[in-house]
């Protein structure tokens, strides 16, 4: 019994200190939600992906512009020359050339317009794809403080129980002394202390595993990691939405993934505009400057070297038409496929629409659900206090066997936990609706 004593005694000393110490380094419900959207693994990738996007976009505008390179050469050749029927003398010769050419698309089908317009789309539907990976982890970081909050508050209710049953031991101690009541009592009594000690430990445990989720969640060290706590009211029927017609119209509207699916088919219609410039003619502009300069060993006669260079400078100019007439079926198939895509973009969209109605109809019934079980586990709680409280004068004065009132503390026990279950549910639920009606998780 004094090492049972001394196990929880510890405990609540453990716990006071670690609470105290976290007054002093807190996390608050906006920082863990801020640090998660900053330091997100999914987050920073998926801004690495936009960053990769302006760079597409970067090169899709280069494709407007010419091309512009440069070239030079230069050769040796050794060898014998025939300068007269059969006389031959050796003779290095040397050719320097160098050139500048230009090609400047004027119509390619559009191709090029188009591909710079899905470029600038790639990149808003992987932003708008960011948003909503950033709307999940917001709600699991909620959904992560919310159950810590009510471990914290089992914990408290079980404190409380191992309080009463303390209590309650040292009552029955002085009851069986003053030879009311049998020693067996104290035995009782000891056991329920036993069991309200354990049920003391499961739930600093669970505590512990709650805070523990939720710093794998901001990828935090768990050591020094403790949250703010927030009392939490007990919720009203005022947080509940009288239809869902507003919370469905609103998400149909607003939800990312709503709108990354009808990105997806504006980029789907790109790329059959895209397919189809495979018909059309293409023309381009060339522009070239060449010259050249050589030497040889046979004679000193030659200019000089940039002379040869003004002297040999050329210009060509150039218009190439191509006109495409068969080419092996692959513009068919090409836009053919890119069709296929477009029925598949408008067929993700009518899914992302009926999962997102399903979503929020489930929201909706569970939060209705979760209230009226509140509501219940409300009455339950008090219904079973009275007949607690009853029960309890009944065995102070010998009316009622401890087995009995062993019952009904246990009843109790129950309906209090049933309604911190209950209340942490409901307002999960409603932050699920707030969640798709586009408010703040952290109000």
């Amino acid at each position: 019994m004094i090492n049972m004593k001394q196990t929880v005694l510890f405990f609540g000393i453990v716990t006071c200190s670690l609470l105290s110490f976290g007054q002093q380094k807190t996390w608050t419900l906006q920082a863990c939600v801020n640090h998660a959207l900053e330091n997100n693994i999914s987050v920073k990738q998926g801004q690495n992906t936009l960053f990769s996007n302006e760079q597409d976009i970067i090169a899709a505008k280069g494709q407007f512009l010419p091309s512009v390179s440069a070239s030079a050469a230069h050769n040796i050749t050794i060898g014998g020359l025939e300068i007269d029927p059969g006389v031959f003398v050796s003779q290095t010769f040397n050719q320097s050339r160098l050139g500048v050419s230009l090609s400047q698309n004027i119509f390619n089908g559009f191709r090029t317009l188009n591909l710079y317009k899905q470029s600038k789309l790639t990149r808003e539907t992987n932003e708008l794809e960011l948003n909503r990976i950033k709307d999940d982890i917001s709600l699991n970081v909620v959904n992560g403080y919310l159950n810590i909050l009510f471990n914290q508050e089992t914990l408290e209710t079980a404190t409380a129980q191992y309080e009463f049953s303390e209590k309650q031991l040292k009552q029955v101690k002085e009851l069986v002394d003053a030879g009311v009541q049998p020693k067996a009592n104290i035995y009782d009594a000891e056991a329920t202390l036993s069991r309200d000690a354990q049920q003391v430990t499961l739930a600093e445990n669970s505590y512990n595993l709650s805070l523990l989720s939720l710093s794998q969640l901001l990828q935090v060290p768990f050591n020094d990691f403790y949250v703010e706590i927030i009392d939490i009211d007990a919720p009203s029927e005022s947080l509940l939405y009288s239809s869902i017609d507003p919370v469905l119209n609103y998400a149909l509207e607003n939800r990312n993934e709503i709108k990354v699916a009808k990105k997806n088919i504006e980029n789907a219609v790109l790329g059959t505009e895209i397919s189809k410039s495979g018909y059309l003619p293409s023309l381009n502009f060339t522009y070239g400057y060449s010259s050249r300069a050589s030497f040889t060993n046979l004679t000193d006669l030659e200019a000089a070297f940039f002379d040869q260079i003004n002297d040999n400078k050329g210009h060509s100019f150039g218009l190439n038409l191509n006109i495409p007439i068969f080419s092996r079926f692959q513009n068919k198939t090409a836009v053919a496929k890119s069709k296929i895509q477009e029925e598949n973009s408008l067929l993700n969209l009518e899914q992302a629409k009926l999962t997102l109605e399903s979503n929020i109809q489930r929201a909706f019934t569970d939060a209705q659900a979760a209230f009226k079980a509140y509501d219940a586990a409300q009455k339950s709680l008090e219904s079973q206090s009275l007949a607690f409280n009853n029960s309890k004068e009944r065995y102070d004065i010998g009316a009622m066997t401890a087995f009995d009132l062993e019952q009904a503390r246990v009843q109790l026990i129950n309906a209090e936990s049933s309604l911190i279950n209950a209340k942490y549910d409901f307002v999960f639920k409603t932050k699920v609706l707030d969640f798709y009606m586009g408010k703040s998780l952290t109000n």
